[in-house]
């Protein structure tokens, strides 16, 4: 709870990953992937509730392990690979509030596949949400090597600027503006704008910079061993 609000903290974690197999319970340093994310939830001084939203009874198991109780499994109209989030979301925070007959503030966000982030990154993205009366906080990193300026597009054989003219001679970490990318790790946003609207950014966006070195995200077998050296 932040200044009498009440928060809810989700995870989704669904089972049957294409790219990599069980990759939410895919094991990194003797852990499971889903582990770096409860462990960080947990630290929280804000989050009230957590739950991971999963329709897979393998994670639920695994999650249970660090006593992260599961009082559902996702139902499958909300569990498939073009399933939007929103709708998964939605569906947690409803449920969730039913069991505990009460009503969130803030819903957070805290995805599973980018298990670098702290609870420095967690409790920060909930105080800039309540302090900035935002819609919304998404997490993101600076673009370098793939700022829009390098960025083209191949027109009549010739390669030409797709939306920002490039100097050839400014170095990456001079382009102009800076360009930032969400990466994959936190959402918090307001609760209204989740069940009202199905969104998790609304219309006013506070981005929270993180650092690169926390931003990598879980989408193919090379990021697992990346991973594992960063962790270690």
């Amino acid at each position: 709870m932040i200044k009498n609000k009440r928060i809810l903290a989700i995870t989704l974690a669904r089972g049957g990953s294409k790219s990599i197999k069980n990759k939410n319970i895919a094991i990194i340093n003797g852990k499971p992937l889903i582990y770096y994310t409860i462990k960080e939830v947990k630290k929280s001084k804000y989050i009230d509730d957590y739950v991971v939203s999963t329709d897979d009874p393998k994670i639920k198991k695994v999650c249970e392990k660090y006593n992260i109780k599961i009082p559902f499994l996702r139902p499958k109209k909300y569990s498939g690979d073009k399933s939007p989030a929103q709708f998964a979301l939605k569906h947690a925070t409803i449920f969730f509030e039913k069991l505990k007959n009460i009503k969130y503030d803030y819903i957070i966000e805290i995805m599973a596949t980018n298990p670098l982030k702290t609870i420095k990154d967690i409790d920060k993205c909930i105080e800039i949400l309540d302090k900035k009366k935002s819609d919304s906080v998404i997490s993101v990193c600076q673009l370098y090597d793939h700022h829009p300026a390098r960025i083209k597009k191949i027109e009549n054989g010739y390669l030409k600027n797709f939306c920002i003219d490039e100097n050839e001679y400014t170095m990456r970490q001079d382009f102009t503006p800076k360009a930032y990318i969400r990466n994959g790790s936190i959402y918090a946003f307001k609760r209204n704008i989740l069940i009202n609207n199905n969104s998790k950014w609304g219309k006013k966006i506070i981005p929270y910079i993180m650092p690169d070195k926390r931003s990598i995200n879980i989408d193919e077998p090379i990021d697992i061993e990346y991973c594992k050296l960063r962790i270690k």
